[in-house]
């Protein structure tokens, strides 16, 4: 068997399904025998950062890495991008790059650079392979580290001779481990902390999303009536209409929900990545009385030195939770500050749902409206920019991973090549990406893509005509900011150019019945919105400075 076959054949075993990339010469190989493959389908895109963007939310929305691919030098630069997103925001992927012969990899040769030396940073490992026997290894090795908590990014380089040469080895066979649990004693301990306090707290992070970890979240919360401020990345970890969930946190440094997490003495993490929100933003005098609920250890920081660290899986450690409830009864909290909170913030985000304008729209009113026409498992797609901030606090959720929200690397170009993924991933739903006008250009080719496999997602721009949070962020340190205007393109031109629906509102009793057009159009629909950026000194003024990084 030829090596490109044996590598194809393994993906397969794995139960790899898409890879998404633009190939190049020196993968040639692979790509013939990938054209063979009746289980893995190869979905082209324009630009190399695209496919990996449409693999890290493959591998968000389904738990279960999908390959990105690109070819030596330049196509493997133009992955890293994504590549980084997805490893920082803990989504498992699998990296292919081609490389040049292995004859010529000593010496200065054309396009040739250290590619796995460049992938290491921003993977969980990084490998060539230098042997065709080598391969079944590589792939099962790659494949269990990008599943394994946290999730992450593998990268696999093959040189073009290597893939042409012959092998006898066969794929290896898949098998899977359960994860390490936490001991009795140290989830006795966390317990008796949590019997101990009156005003607990939960800031939930990327690792509730996983679904078995929030249904016993959920369990936990109705049983205690704890309340749960979620991070970015950990919305719809319990349902925005239960009485517990206290919305999001990260960003103005006095916001609303800020007030439940100043109140508590007793902080409980739970799947917490400081990569999102880090502890020196709540927990600035290094006093307060912290449980780590995690995968892994905590990650040493002088603001996040938890008492008690509960190491293991995160849903059965909060089964073992659940349990020790039930055996013990009903646990003495005093709830009136997170009541409080959550009552003042849903007024916050009902605040403009009347509100009726032209021109430019305010945020608030788009995103009120967005939740009413997106359903329960309906799939939002955030890019990064001002527009991020505000889909980030009113934008709530009922169910996990239904709120896409790049929030380690915060990479823009996120969410047109990411909805074209979610579309493949769920057919069935209704995808939206919000983006905008600058993120929304950056990947602007895989318009193209979206046609192509007459993708049904909605991509909304919020355009200000502007890097608008470099904008927002300078205004608040400075009193003013630099040049950061620039020009766009006639929207509804672009969308037809591309094949598109387009539709320009700028009317806020014009935003549902287009939505709801828009979602019935086939293929790709572009919804362009100019924007009342107005809004964002006026949030600052009232909750101070953003706290959450770009």
């Amino acid at each position: 068997m030829k090596a490109s076959d044996l590598f194809v054949k393994c993906l397969e075993t794995e139960g790899i399904e898409y890879i998404f990339g633009v190939p190049g010469e020196e993968n040639a190989d692979f790509m013939i025998s990938l054209e063979k493959s009746e289980q893995i389908k190869f979905i082209l895109t324009r630009h190399e950062q695209g496919a990996a963007f449409m693999a890290e939310v493959y591998g968000r929305l389904t738990g279960n890495p999908a390959g990105c691919l690109g070819t030596l030098g330049p196509g493997a630069t133009n992955l890293i991008t994504g590549v980084a997103d997805s490893n920082m925001d803990r989504s498992p992927m699998l990296v292919l790059t081609g490389q040049g012969a292995s004859t010529r990899l000593h010496k200065e040769s054309h396009q040739v650079m250290d590619v796995v030396a460049m992938f290491e940073p921003v993977t969980k490992w990084a490998q060539t392979i230098w042997h065709p026997d080598n391969i079944p290894e590589i792939v099962r090795k790659a494949v269990r580290l990008a599943r394994t908590e946290k999730p992450g990014a593998c990268h696999i380089e093959l040189p073009e001779d290597i893939a042409k040469r012959d092998t006898e080895e066969k794929p290896m066979t898949v098998r899977r481990f359960r994860r390490p649990v936490a001991a009795d004693k140290i989830v006795d301990q966390a317990f008796a902390k949590i019997q101990q306090a009156r005003h607990p707290i939960i800031i939930a992070g990327n690792g509730c999303i996983r679904k078995r970890a929030s249904k016993q979240l959920r369990d936990l919360c109705e049983k205690t009536g704890i309340g749960v401020i979620s991070t970015f990345m950990a919305k719809g970890c319990v349902d925005m209409d239960a009485d517990y969930c206290l919305y999001t946190i990260g960003l103005q440094a006095r916001d609303v929900v800020a007030c439940a997490l100043d109140a508590a003495d007793l902080v409980i993490t739970i799947g917490y990545d400081m990569v999102e929100y880090h502890p020196q933003l709540w927990n600035k005098d290094s006093d307060k009385e912290i449980v780590h609920i995690d995968f892994l250890p905590c990650e040493i920081d002088s603001h996040y030195h938890p008492q008690t660290e509960v190491v293991g899986d995160l849903a059965h450690t909060l089964w073992m939770l659940n349990e020790r409830i039930d055996a013990h009864g009903g646990l003495d909290f005093d709830l009136q500050q997170q009541a409080a909170t959550r009552r003042d913030m849903g007024a916050e985000l009902a605040f403009y749902k009347d509100d009726d304008s032209s021109g430019k729209l305010k945020p608030q009113k788009i995103l009120w409206d967005v939740r009413q026409v997106m359903g329960p498992n309906d799939i939002l797609l955030s890019d990064v920019g001002a527009h991020k901030m505000w889909i980030a606090r009113h934008y709530q959720c009922h169910e996990p991973n239904t709120c896409l929200i790049p929030n380690g690397f915060c990479s823009m170009g996120f969410a047109l090549p990411g909805a074209i993924a979610a579309s493949i991933v769920y057919p069935e739903r209704r995808i939206l990406a919000i983006c905008g006008d600058a993120g929304f250009m950056m990947n602007v080719q895989e318009m193209e893509t979206a046609r192509r496999y007459n993708a049904n997602i909605v991509v909304m721009v919020w355009e200000d005509n502007e890097y608008g949070l470099i904008a927002w962020k300078q205004q608040n340190e400075f009193g003013r900011h630099t040049d950061l205007g620039f020009n766009n393109p006639d929207w509804n031109q672009l969308a037809d150019a591309f094949g598109w629906q387009g539709h320009v509102v700028d009317k806020t009793s014009g935003l549902v019945p287009t939505l709801e057009s828009a979602f019935i159009e086939d293929g790709p629909s572009l919804v362009v919105i100019p924007i009342d950026y107005a809004e964002n000194i006026k949030l600052t003024e009232r909750l101070g400075n953003i706290c959450c990084p770009i």
